[in-house]
């Protein structure tokens, strides 16, 4: 009797199509049912579909540690990256952004929710299964620098923070998304980044809390000053040699 053979992943470009639309097909069908589009249950509800989706998909092509949920050694590399990211933006949110005191209501409920939603399920669908299709398409760069695009566009729509919506937010969610990107190549994993992006989130816009609207101009020099700090940091991550490439 022959054996069950296993079903092949589709080509490679229509992997990568598939890696990108078909989650965003999915959760948009599924979310489109919630009463009220706009509420934070049905963002939620929108990204979990999202990470689920990409989840079984990267399973299905590449089995769990090849689209990054690897921990050790990658896991603790990825934090100590990330954590430097972090520090850049509190510094900058401390000086200068104003607060308006220190945000305590719901204060689990809402790390929770970076964690899982925006964190989680926005990584496993940009630096999991669609970084990884990419990676087999047109190699490690173009996968880091492609899903760190796709991580600034789910952010500037979908995450909770006071980005605006200029040129200047969209420099640092680039930035960001890239630097993330290069984290994700460096180290194999995109465990660790998830634990910081929530971390970060959390202390610079809801344990300090901004006025309801933030001075668009002091918002824009911090994203401006970050993103340049970002990109320091991509210079000097930006693989130069086989062995930095950790796929």
């Amino acid at each position: 009797m022959s054996k069950r053979q296993t079903p092949s992943p589709p080509p490679l470009l229509n992997r990568v199509v598939l890696a990108l639309i078909g989650p965003l097909a999915a959760a948009t069908l599924i979310a489109s049912f919630a009463t009220n589009q706009e509420s934070r249950a049905s963002i939620a509800l929108f990204l979990a579909v999202l990470g689920v989706v990409s989840g079984l998909l990267g399973w299905r092509w590449y089995g769990l540690p090849e689209i990054g949920l690897r921990g050790g050694r990658p896991l603790f590399a990825g934090i100590g990256f990330a954590v430097m990211a972090w520090v850049i933006v509190f510094l900058a949110r401390l000086y200068f952004v104003d607060s308006q005191g220190l945000g305590s209501t719901g204060a689990a409920a809402q790390f929770l929710h970076l964690l899982l939603f925006e964190a989680l399920c926005v990584q496993l669908f940009a630096f999991g299964t669609f970084f990884r299709a990419v990676v087999d398409w047109r190699g490690p760069l173009t996968a880091a620098i492609a899903a760190g695009i796709v991580f600034a566009f789910m952010g500037l729509v979908y995450f909770a923070e006071p980005f605006g919506s200029n040129l200047f937010a969209l420099f640092y969610l680039v930035a960001w998304g890239v630097l993330y990107g290069m984290i994700r190549l460096r180290t194999g994993s995109f465990l660790g980044i998830v634990t910081i992006q929530a971390v970060q989130a959390f202390t610079t816009w809801f344990v300090l809390l901004p006025p309801v609207e933030p001075a668009v101009t002091w918002l824009n020099w911090m994203h401006g000053v970050v993103g340049l700090l970002f990109i320091v940091i991509i210079w000097r991550l930006w693989p130069k040699t086989e062995e930095d490439y950790r796929v």
